[in-house]
Order: C-alpha cells, then sequence, then structure tokens
C-alpha cells in the first residue's frame, strides 16, 4: 500500500512545487520571439510535427493514459480565420508542456512560460521550436510580445496559458487566479477555451489517470469594458474549470494541506 505524500502550502497563488531550481536569466527586451528565416522554420517544423509531437502523443497514450474530452467544440473556433487562447490548470510539468500540442492540431501551439524556460542556452532553442513564448515584465518587452501574439493568432495558432501560474503535481483542485492574463483575449478578440486536467483512480494502477476536459468556445464581451470583459472571461473560465475538477478529479494522489499560520 503506497503511503500518501503529503505537500504543505502557505499561499494558493504564489506557492510553486515544480522543483526545478534553474537560475532564471532575465529576457531581453528586444527578444526574437518570431524567426522568419527559412533555416530557421525548416528546422523549427522538422522538431515540432516530426520528430516531437509523434513523441509526445506515444507517451501521453501509453505512459501517462491521457484521454482528451469534448474536443469536438474546437471546431467552432477553427471556422474563423484567427486562432484562439486555451487556459490550463496547472499539475504538471511534463504533461502541461505538451497537451496543448495534442489539443491544438493540426495548428501549432504556442505555451506562455515563465523566463526560466529559455534560460538554459542549449535548451532555449528547443524550447523555441517547440513554441514556448516567455513572458517579459518591461513595457517594451510587453509591446514585443503582444506583436508575437498577434502575429501567431494571425496565423491560426494557438495560445496556452496557465493562470494558475505555479505547478501543483497532481492538485485535484482548482486554485483561485487572478484575471490579467485575460487581457490578451481581449485585446485580440478571439475565442477563449478552458482545458482542465483531472486524476481519477483505475484498478490496478498506483498512480493516477489523466483525463482532459476542453469547454468553451468563451468570447469577449464588446458590451463591457476591457477591465469588465477580462473580468467576465476569468469567471466563466474558473467556474467551468470547477465544476469538472469537482465532478471528475476523484482521485486524491497527493494531498496538500495548509500551515497554520
Amino acid at each position: 500500500m503506497r503511503k500518501q505524500k503529503t505537500v504543505y502550502y502557505k499561499d494558493e497563488i504564489n506557492d510553486d512545487f515544480a522543483g526545478t531550481n534553474i537560475i532564471t536569466q532575465p529576457l531581453r527586451e528586444d527578444y526574437h520571439y518570431v524567426h522568419k528565416g527559412f533555416v530557421w522554420n525548416f528546422f523549427a517544423f522538422i522538431f515540432y510535427w516530426i520528430i516531437a509531437f509523434p513523441l509526445v502523443f506515444l507517451i501521453q497514450k501509453l505512459w501517462t493514459h491521457q484521454k482528451i474530452v469534448n474536443k469536438k467544440v474546437l471546431k467552432e473556433a477553427r471556422k474563423k480565420k484567427t486562432g484562439y487562447f486555451i487556459y490550463c490548470n496547472h499539475t504538471q510539468l511534463f504533461s502541461d508542456a505538451v497537451t496543448p500540442a495534442l489539443i491544438a492540431a493540426p495548428h501549432k501551439a504556442y505555451v506562455t512560460a515563465h523566463p526560466d524556460c529559455v534560460s538554459i542556452p542549449l535548451v532555449k532553442v528547443l524550447v523555441e521550436w517547440a513554441g514556448g513564448l516567455p513572458l517579459s515584465s518591461t513595457f517594451k518587452g510587453m509591446k514585443n510580445m503582444y506583436r508575437a501574439m498577434d502575429y501567431r493568432l494571425k496565423h491560426k495558432n494557438v495560445i496556452t496559458i496557465f493562470p494558475e501560474a505555479h505547478i501543483w503535481p497532481y492538485y485535484n483542485k482548482i486554485r483561485p487566479f487572478i484575471d490579467s492574463s485575460f487581457a490578451y483575449p481581449v485585446k485580440f478578440n478571439v475565442p477563449v477555451y478552458a482545458v482542465t486536467t483531472t486524476y481519477y483512480k483505475k484498478k490496478y494502477f498506483i498512480k493516477p489517470r489523466i483525463k482532459t476536459f476542453v469547454d468553451g468556445p468563451f468570447y469577449p464581451d464588446p458590451s463591457l469594458s476591457p477591465v469588465e470583459a477580462r473580468e467576465k472571461l476569468r469567471d466563466q473560465v474558473y467556474n467551468v474549470m470547477c465544476e469538472r475538477a469537482e465532478k471528475y478529479s476523484t482521485y486524491e494522489y497527493v494531498k496538500y494541506v495548509k500551515k497554520e499560520d
């Protein structure tokens, strides 16, 4: 019988349990988000679609046994001339990074991430080829990132955001998150989908099985101010995530306990 692991936390919004311990290199304000050269894009295509995507597909099917449910709702957004955003809960290091690719195919999924992801020189290129989109913290850098998002969306690509921001492995509930990241779909006037990863127990398996639900689309409300519109989108995504987690995330593989002050 496996002894349940217990993790103690203080702050649902800021605590992180990824355990990567990467020394972050500050992201340059002129970070090159979009490469238009033939050679770069040729190797990026080979890496993403010929090497990484088939490998990820096999790993998710044979190792994690992940099931993605309700992808049919994506048809509405795919009929449009732009891409869309997906918002996911953050409970895995590897699976969270690759699930967007399985959902977005045949379009490419770009994943917003902490600058940690491009802080290791050799890994940096692979992350960029795989669709990593490091978040900038400066005004000039943000303008640069907005231009990159606009470019990707106009090419019908998908942009992934983890509004919980920090990884809590196997957490089977939804943590509170703020509405700031929902300013992106409001600015670009594109659809939003909620992607909720849930965990359930299967006989003869110690580790939980993974079932991921896709819900939406949700659209920015043009009758509201930008601030009100992003608040509404946040509430729609958060509520449907909570409903999915409450109903389907039934296995507490890791127990999270709040420390008393």
